[in-house]
Parts: C-alpha cells; structure tokens; sequence
C-alpha cells in the first residue's frame, strides 16, 4: 500500500471528479490519503470527504498565509474524537509571500500554538516552510514534543537535524524535477525511517506529468526517482515509505 501523506482533495479542481482520482490512485496501490487543514472554509470541507470515505484522514490547522485569521476557539471548534483526525497542521512559517515584519510575528506566535496543541494530544504536525528553515528550526527545537512531518521537504540541510526531535521529511514531484539537485543531494542525508511520500496534489506534479493537475496517482513517479536517488529498489521505496507513515502516523487504519 502507498499513502499519500499530503493531499489538498479539498481543492474545487478535484470537486467534479473525486471518485475518478481515487480510482486511479487506488489502481497504482495509493490506497490512503491524508488532506492537511489551510484554512477555515477548506477545513470544513476536507473534514466533511474524508468523514464520507473509509480511506480518507484530514489535519486541523490553518497555513501560515492565512495566520491572520487563527482565533483561540479555532482548536476547539474543529476538533474532535472522529477516528479521522490525524494531525495538527498544516502550520508553519512562509516567508516568501509576505516578508512584512508584523505578519511574521504572527505566524509564529500562530505556529507555536500549533506546536503546543500537538504536543497536549500527542499527535503529529505536518509542517510547511517555505523561506524560511532557520527560523522554523529554531521554533521547532524549543517547542516541539510530538514530532510530525516537513512537509515538500524543501532539501535545506539545516533541517535534517529535525530528525532528532521526532520529523519526518515529506518528499513530492520536487523531487523529479531537472534544477532540484540541492533536495536530490540531501536526500542522501536523511534517516531512511524518516521519509515518506507526498504529492501535495494539485500542486507540484512531479515529471513527466509537470505543468498539469497532480494527483494520488503521480505518486509512483516521485517513488522510482528516490528509488534511483537513494539506490534502492521501487518495491523497497514503496516498503520503506508505508512503514514510516505507519510509525509517524499511528492513528491510520491500515
């Protein structure tokens, strides 16, 4: 079984056709999916498919773009004891859409409470940084107990550390793609129990699909080029990946 670790199916693209993408996904062995919380409006809906469908988990957590719209009631309005939710986020810092001084105060006042719901329930976080590593590492070093999942592994070195503390690194269609030597090279870096697979569909399809809509199914072009990457076979990528979504993610009915 492959699992993809992080899936927007929330997204209005995938609205008219969510059967069929689960469909091919399942024909390619992508048999579980996981929908990361970004936001208020997609929260609600990620939880409403993935309470409908058996293979389905989601996160509560609002992205680090949307900071400014986190309230203290935002946990306690969105989670609850379904055997669905499986983590806090998506949470983290992104400084590369806004570098306003006062905006990132917030998001980090915002990702550290994040990080302490995680750590009262003892459940993983899925963790976005995007311009930013120094300043999550540093947050993530002093606060975090529970762990959880860089996700789109950005392929700074600096991160890999986090490995120590309980991160897994989350690996996409970056990886395939022709100028993404420095994330191939640190690749080479990481515990192998601490990578799993990823598409962050509809975004960053991997090669040869890249430029259109991504999906659950592309997973096995991000498969065989970490198999090519790391000198291993496809089938034990495929082993490797489930057994480490199975220790990060516990909760997932396999």
């Amino acid at each position: 079984m492959i699992i993809d670790t992080h899936i927007h199916l929330d997204d209005e693209v995938f609205k008219d056709d969510l059967d069929e993408v689960l469909q091919r996904a399942k024909e390619e062995k992508v048999e579980r999916f996981i929908i990361p919380g970004t936001s208020e409006k997609n929260l609600i809906r990620a939880k409403e498919i993935a309470l409908n469908y058996d293979s389905i988990y989601y996160g509560v957590g609002i992205h680090p773009i949307y900071a400014s719209s986190y309230s203290d009631d935002y946990f306690d309005k969105y989670i609850s004891n379904d055997k669905k939710f499986v983590a806090i986020g998506e949470c983290g810092l992104d400084y590369f859409h806004n570098k306003d001084l006062d905006d990132i105060k917030r998001q980090k006042e915002v990702f550290i409470k994040h990080i302490l719901k995680a750590n009262e329930l003892n459940i993983p976080l899925i963790v976005h940084v995007r311009d930013s590593s120094e300043d999550a590492k540093e947050i993530l070093m002093e606060y975090s107990t529970s762990g959880g999942v860089l996700h789109c592994f950005n392929g700074d070195a600096c991160l890999v550390e986090l490995s120590t503390k309980g991160f897994y690194f989350g690996i996409g269609g970056v990886v395939t793609f022709k100028n993404a030597q420095k994330l191939q090279e640190t690749c080479l870096l990481l515990p192998k129990d601490k990578i799993i697979l990823e598409t962050d569909a509809p975004y960053l399809a991997p090669v040869p699909k890249r430029g259109k809509r991504n999906e659950s199914a592309n997973l096995v072009y991000i498969a065989k080029k970490l198999a090519d990457i790391l000198g291993l076979s496809y089938e034990e990528i495929l082993k490797l990946s489930f057994n480490n979504t199975k220790s990060l993610f516990k909760t997932i009915m396999l």
